[in-house]
């Protein structure tokens, strides 16, 4: 193997009894079917800087990546279900049930919102196999805008709500000041109570009060840190009851036996079983460490563009994702050149500490599934050519 196609960066993805590995241009998809046998596929990558130009630059080319890694990720996800299930969907009838998966690896470069958890259609009792496709198509295309609503909501509205809450009720608000109106349902505000208040109903005072926390708060770098704080938290919980799963943890032990079989071709040793098995389950270039960086990023950026309003602050948020999102893969792309520097191994490390979660040791059967996915993507990939980086799962 020549040096040059050693400096090829590769990335990969756990999927359900399997792995897709991922070369600057190849990906392939290995999985293990109920028989013991392994199934792969592969293909090319299609080249969108080539079509669309603009994406050659940086931050822009960040967002091309994301959205290719998450198409590339639920395909990958379709291929491995129907593999590893392959024993239900040839018989009469099968029932489609979605099970809890959180998309990694490239996909988890979605990292903005802490990965995208969501729902996926696994086979359980019979169906014609017909309906079956048509049945799993539907439930997938309803998993995802599931799971983007889910991120919203959770990653996004809860933690701008609850920290706007917080600094209303411990008076660190550098609102502007509010009216006498706006102000008498506010917590810490003292009102007169008069004859109209006794009669107001118990629903009305509620609503009154909740409407006090959510006086919009001009957010500083103190409420962004505290605002990623708590969206690192609510992911950190996700993790770790996700990893509670039986199925998860299946796909937990996959993504450790893709990071061993990256660290054996960063290495330069032959990609068997023996010197994988002999690798670290955590890789700094991991997508788990990428959330850090968005953390950062997001919060220098959202101190910067910042409003009175609370429906803008969270409206903003969502609209600056792809910048965010390019942002954090450009320090990524530096970073990646540089793994021995400081910065690089400060910035990595809580990822790396996340992956005692989002990994587990495999066995040689998974490792022999994720090296065989790597060597199918690196068939297709050209002699020569500028690599390009890619993160892992």
């Amino acid at each position: 193997m020549s040096t040059n196609e050693r400096d090829l960066i590769v990335g990969g993805q756990a999927v359900i009894e399997g792995v897709m590995m991922r070369t600057p241009n190849a990906y392939a998809i290995a999985v293990r079917k109920p028989d013991g046998t392994i199934v792969n596929t592969a293909a090319k990558l299609p080249k969108w800087s080539d079509k669309f130009p603009l994406f050659k630059l940086p931050i822009l080319r960040g967002g091309a990546v994301l959205l290719q890694s998450m198409g590339l990720g639920i395909k990958a996800l379709n291929y491995s279900a129907s593999e590893a299930f392959v024993e239900a969907e040839t018989s009469e009838e099968v029932e489609v049930a979605l099970t809890p998966a959180v998309i990694e690896g490239e996909g988890d470069f979605a990292g903005i919102t802490g990965g995208v958890p969501g729902l996926f259609p696994i086979p359980k009792q019979k169906r014609p196999k017909d309906e079956l496709k048509r049945g799993a198509t539907a439930a997938a295309a309803s998993s995802i805008v599931f799971a983007i609503i889910f991120n919203i909501l959770l990653f996004v509205a809860a933690p701008l709500l609850l920290t706007n809450a917080i600094f209303i009720a411990v008076g660190w608000s550098n609102a502007p000041a509010a009216t006498a109106s706006q102000t008498a349902g506010q917590p810490g505000t003292a009102a007169t109570a008069t004859p109209s208040d006794n009669s107001e109903s118990w629903l009305g005072r509620q609503w009154k009060s909740v409407r006090g926390y959510l006086h919009p708060v001009r957010p500083t770098v103190g409420f962004n840190l505290i605002d990623g704080m708590i969206r690192m938290a609510f992911f950190l919980i996700m993790i770790v009851s996700f990893s509670l799963l039986k199925d998860i943890r299946r796909v937990f032990e996959y993504h450790g036996a893709e990071h061993k079989t990256v660290f054996t071709w960063e290495k330069g040793l032959d990609l068997t079983v023996a010197n994988a098995r002999l690798q670290p389950r955590q890789h700094p270039r991991c997508g788990t460490s990428f959330l850090m960086v968005v953390m950062l990023v997001s919060i220098v950026l959202f101190s910067i563009v910042r409003f009175d309003s609370l429906l803008l602050n969270f409206l903003v948020r969502i609209v600056l994702i792809p910048v965010v999102a390019g942002l954090s893969y450009e320090i990524i792309r530096l970073s990646a050149r540089k793994e021995s520097g400081a910065f690089f191994k400060i910035i990595t490390r809580p990822g790396v500490w996340l992956q005692n979660v989002t990994t587990k040791e495999p066995d040689d059967s998974q490792l022999e599934v994720a090296l065989e996915a790597l060597k199918e993507s690196l068939k297709l990939e050209p002699q020569t050519g500028e690599p390009e980086p890619a993160l892992l799962s």
